[in-house]
């Protein structure tokens, strides 16, 4: 770990262009999910979101990024009052940065998708930690703890 990450532009929420050089001197959290307004990336971004105070008083930014479409990542962002901005990856550039593109199984079918998965990056721009293949259910506080002990 400690690697830096490199810079990157993509679009967000609420016309924003986000650009992790821009970000310099604030802890970064990107976390992939798989898709929008589905039962655990509901929960995940609203986990997040309550505790947005807490990581702004940390120096910290969250995104949720995912394959989603900027229209529907302001529907699912308005809906649910999250406090932070998602990140559209349609042409799936961000997920292969940070390879969590793999095989998912569903119903026995195999098909490549989202594995959900979260990045620590710290002020300086270093990746200080990583979770792949996460459980939801308390993922978001792990993840505060985490900032804390930067």
């Amino acid at each position: 770990m400690n690697r830096v990450v490199a810079d990157f532009k993509a679009d967000a929420t609420r016309n924003k262009t986000i650009r992790l050089k821009d970000l310099r001197g604030q802890n970064v959290v990107l976390y992939f999910y798989p898709k929008d307004s589905t039962p655990g990336c509901t929960t995940e971004g609203r986990d997040f979101s309550e505790l947005h105070a807490r990581f702004r008083r940390q120096n910290t930014v969250i995104f949720g990024i995912s394959r989603d479409s900027l229209a529907s990542h302001e529907k699912f962002r308005d809906k649910q009052g999250f406090k932070f901005d998602l990140i559209s990856d349609p042409d799936e550039k961000l997920c292969k940065k940070f390879d969590v593109i793999h095989e998912k199984t569903l119903y026995g079918r195999k098909f490549m998708g989202v594995v959900r998965s979260t990045f620590l990056i710290d002020a300086d721009g270093k990746l200080r930690k990583e979770w792949r293949k996460l459980k939801v259910k308390g993922h978001a506080e792990e993840v505060l703890e985490a900032v804390k002990a930067l």
